[in-house]
């Protein structure tokens, strides 16, 4: 027996952990999540021998959510010496079964037991007796997320009879997909997460192959498109109707207005109504982008709502009108507007009730789901998959089932039949092309074998020389069209080790599947490409899909996996982006790199054009999918873009990034300019220029040079002509000497130009690292971080983008964020308002500046002209004293001004003649980065 290979750091750390949460504990129970492919099996085992060699007469018991996953264990234990098997008796040190095993309902039990464990089957409670009963118990929950959502309450009462047990949960599912439910029953049966590493931390390690996330977007087919038209028609008309005058005693488009614009600032404040109902606010600035409702005061339009209103949102807003006055109201007129929008919204998946509108089944999403374009968009990724890489080229297709329900709904009557979306549909497609027939792919499911005849007596072959027996009984039977199959004589649980084998042999290069079977507890270590058709979004199934793809593979050391989701959009229903979302829900929370060598989550990562809030245009699609092909072809340059090796902290925080509408910084293709920002040497006061910076006088003899406030930590800053440009942070020059004699007229010149350009600066906005410091250093001050603005981290990237966030814990990095969002925002109705002094003038504004000293008497008593407004943060504005510590961060890195209560009169006055400026005219978007 060859020695195990040598603990992945992960691994280690994940022991050392584990022996914390248990050592000297009278409850030892860790929860610990590793991504698959991580090695979670091997933490499990090296806990379980641990505990053995403690005591030798000890007993172990793995539970697993399947056969499949259960024979790992079996197999890997016994690769490491230990004694294992899957007798539910509980004789051998190391008993590994199923959670069904346990699970096992008596059918006559009551549903109303007391108890979960007085429903199960005499043959459930002997086993759960049985592992009650030992006295020195490891017990090890296999992806125990599987408990959360099935064996939950009776895994509690078994942990309840164990207690004194040490219990180990093992799950690849990060907590923060968990129901709120199902996080109390975390907390309740494990406490905190004794441990944790991240998908990215693993791929740095090199333990994780390096990937690529890709998309192919494609429209329905030409009988789906059509279908989908005719279903929008009857919506469609009802949102011209609406601007119909006379439909209605109220129109919609006048109870919009009296609803979400003229109440603002009247009654009541943005803010307030937003807290209120956020879902119909943000539906109603979507109706202001799409130029359908006035702008309320105050109101701010952000990334999401930064998009045409979608079905959603009709509805939404729709059923207020029709809930609050249509469905009240005595008058004939709106008795038929009822009467329109009841008939109306069946087309877009909703049904009205008497409490209102509610989602009901929609068979649009069914074509979307379903639609014939995807099998040949995989026909066309495999092509390109198996041109780029060749013999290496193995393809996991997964589908949702074998064969999709017999049932199809009436309307959908020559439009989709009942093999839609199947496994057994896409198998057809890849068997019909040249371009991925000749890769020989097959399907295999819980239920059958298939593929073309050709290659399913290639497996007989293959499996006879594994097992001459087996492979003596098997039949190639002959099916309609193209597909054979092979089912004789096997079972799921023999067929599907002998076809992953030849799949890693290159038998056939593409494999079709469920996600339920070559799911989680499925490995083949070759997989190089990753096809998902599934509609499942959960974190959970997400994880589980693409770590089929993500394992290394030792004949295969520069390996690097591609996984691809297909898309399916039409512009011809109102909810045809209803694929795209789902798109956005399977990257909530999925890192990947991005092309700047980011790692971030969310779409972003496929494509930094990609918005969670909508889809791109259909026009656009194929220009997309061509620059896909392009990326996933090549491999070096997404495994550079990992920077496998490098120093990380596995950590995830949000950034703000901004983008204005011109950018003042002048960035090279290839550049990222760190700004790294330093207090501003120049402030302008109520009373003129002051500066702390002690600076010696000498006579002008020497030429100008200048050294920024922020000289050498990057920012923006005037330059004198023929001296040069100096990048700085927007403070105001310092004057220094040095360098060749100049004559004294040009001293003169330059030095007045040089004066007047310093008084320019303070006629902009302030810059963005200057604000984004003081939210820092506010945060920090008031305690609600714990770091300030020695910890941001800024750089403009190579497109004008401005990226900002605050390195230190998940949650400093989240309040900064969003508090650095609301600071550059137009000012809308916060509870204080904090100025700056703007425009400085001189004295004496037409005299000649001869020398340094007059240069800085000059700068000293300018005086300003104008006073700016800015929004305080709302975290910075709940009471005076944290208001104060803004200011107290505002004043020496962004300049001096005054803090107003807009509760107050005079605040109120300010807040109402400034209300809606923009003065950073900036667009931002959040989004959270890895590293």
């Amino acid at each position: 027996m060859s020695s195990p290979p040598a603990l992945r750091i992960h691994q280690r750390e994940a022991l050392e952990a584990l022996a914390r949460a248990w050592d000297g504990s009278d409850r030892p129970r860790a929860w610990v999540v590793l991504p698959p492919g991580a090695g979670k099996t091997r933490v499990g085992l090296e806990a379980v021998a641990g505990r053995l060699r403690v005591d030798p007469d000890a007993k172990a018991v793995v539970l697993a959510p399947n056969t499949a996953i259960q024979s790992q264990w079996i197999a890997e234990a016994r690769a490491m010496g230990l004694d294992a098997d899957d007798d539910t008796s509980l004789t051998g040190a190391v008993s590994c079964l199923t959670y069904q095993s346990l699970a096992v309902f008596d059918s006559e039990a009551s549903e109303d037991a007391a108890a979960v464990v007085d429903r199960l089957h005499p043959n459930g409670v002997a086993l759960f007796d049985r592992i009650r009963s030992e006295p020195d118990l490891t017990l090890v929950l296999d992806e125990c997320h599987h408990l959360m959502e099935v064996w939950g309450r009776l895994l509690a009462e078994l942990l309840d009879a164990v207690d004194s047990a040490h219990v180990l949960a093992l799950t690849a599912t990060p907590p923060e997909s968990l129901t709120g439910e199902q996080r109390a029953l975390v907390d309740e049966l494990f406490g905190s997460i004794r441990y944790r590493v991240s998908v990215p931390a693993v791929v740095k390690e090199g333990h994780l192959a390096p990937f690529e996330e890709l998309v192919w977007l494609t429209t329905p087919t030409p009988t789906e498109e059509d279908w989908l038209t005719g279903e929008a028609l009857r919506f469609t008309e009802l949102t011209t109707l609406l601007t119909t005058p006379g439909f209605g005693s109220v129109g919609f488009y006048e109870w919009l207005t009296a609803r979400y614009v003229d109440p603002v600032p009247g009654t009541t404040t943005w803010a307030a109504l937003a807290e209120r109902e956020p879902d119909l606010c943000d539906a109603a600035l979507r109706m202001h982008h799409a130029g359908l409702l006035e702008l309320p005061v105050g109101a701010r339009l952000r990334e999401e709502h930064r998009h045409p209103p979608s079905a959603e949102d009709w509805v939404g807003l729709l059923g207020d009108w029709l809930l609050h006055h249509v469905a009240v109201s005595s008058d004939a007129r709106d008795a038929e507007v009822l009467a329109t929008v009841k008939a109306a919204l069946p087309s877009v998946g909703y049904a009205w009730t008497r409490r209102g509108v509610r989602r009901g089944r929609s068979t649009v999403d069914r074509v979307l789901a379903r639609s014939y374009a995807k099998p040949g968009a995989a026909v066309e990724i495999i092509a390109a998959e198996h041109a780029a890489i060749g013999v290496r080229t193995r393809v996991l297709v997964l589908c949702d089932h074998e064969r999709a329900s017999a049932t199809v709904p009436i309307t959908l009557d020559g439009v989709q039949d009942a093999e839609a979306g199947s496994a057994l549909a896409s198998l057809e497609a890849l068997l019909s092309s040249p371009d991925t027939a000749l890769l020989r792919p097959m399907l295999v499911t819980g239920s059958v074998v298939a593929g073309s005849g050709a290659t399913l007596r290639e497996l007989v072959a293959f499996v006879t020389t594994r097992d001459p027996d087996l492979g003596s009984r098997l039949v190639v039977e002959p099916g309609e069209g193209p597909v054979a199959t092979c089912t004789a004589g096997w079972s799921s649980r023999t067929w599907v080790g002998h076809v992953t084998a030849f799949f890693e042999s290159g038998g056939t290069q593409v494999l079709v599947g469920t996600r339920g079977l070559l799911g989680e507890g499925w490995n083949a270590r070759g997989v190089s490409t990753l096809i998902d058709l599934t509609t499942a979004t959960t974190l959970t199934a997400v994880v589980q899909t693409r770590g089929r793809a993500l394992r290394t593979d030792p004949t295969w050391p520069e390996k690097v996996a591609t996984n691809w989701t297909v898309v399916c959009v039409s512009e011809a229903h109102p909810k045809g982006d209803n694929d795209w979302f789902r798109l956005v829900r399977k990257h909530q929370g999925f890192h990947g790199v991005d092309a700047d060598g980011d790692i971030v989550d969310g779409v972003a990562h496929i494509d930094a054009s990609f918005s969670p809030f909508a889809p791109p245009p259909v026009a656009s699609f194929d220009g997309y999918n061509a620059r896909m092909l392009v990326a996933a072809a090549d491999r070096d340059a997404i495994r550079d873009l990992w920077a496998v090796g490098e120093p990380y902290e596995d950590i995830t925080l949000a950034s703000l990034r901004v983008r204005r509408a011109t950018s003042p910084v002048a960035v090279r293709p290839d550049e990222v300019i760190a700004l790294v920002p330093a207090a501003p040497t120049w402030r302008l006061t109520a009373d003129g220029l002051a500066t702390d910076v002690e600076v010696a006088d000498t006579s002008w003899r020497t030429p100008l040079s200048l050294a920024a406030g922020t000289a050498g930590a990057g920012g923006l800053a005037a330059a004198l002509p023929g001296v040069g440009t100096l990048v700085g942070a927007g403070a105001l020059g310092v004057l220094a000497v040095g360098g060749a004699v100049l004559a004294g007229h040009r001293n003169a010149e330059m030095l007045t130009e040089w004066v007047h350009s310093q008084l320019a600066l303070t006629s902009g906005v302030p810059p963005l690292e200057a604000v984004a410091a003081a939210v820092a250093d506010a945060l920090l001050a008031a305690g609600l971080t714990g770091v300030g603005a020695s910890a941001l981290a800024a750089d403009v990237h190579p497109d004008g983008e401005y990226r900002f966030r605050l390195v230190g814990s998940e949650a400093d990095a989240d309040v900064f964020a969003a508090a650095f969002d609301e600071a550059i925002a137009p000012v809308g109705a916060p509870r204080y308002l904090v100025s700056r002094w703007t425009d400085a003038r001189l004295a004496h504004p037409g005299r000649r500046i001869r020398t340094r000293a007059g240069a800085r008497s000059a700068l000293a008593t300018a005086s300003p002209s104008g006073e700016a407004w800015h929004p305080v943060p709302g975290v910075l504005g709940r009471n005076a004293a944290l208001a104060g510590h803004y200011l107290d961060a505002w004043r020496p890195w962004v300049g001096e001004g005054r803090l107003l209560a807009t509760a107050h009169p005079d605040g109120a006055g300010v807040v109402a003649a400034v209300s809606g400026e923009d003065p950073f005219a900036a667009t931002t978007v959040m989004r959270r980065q890895w590293s």
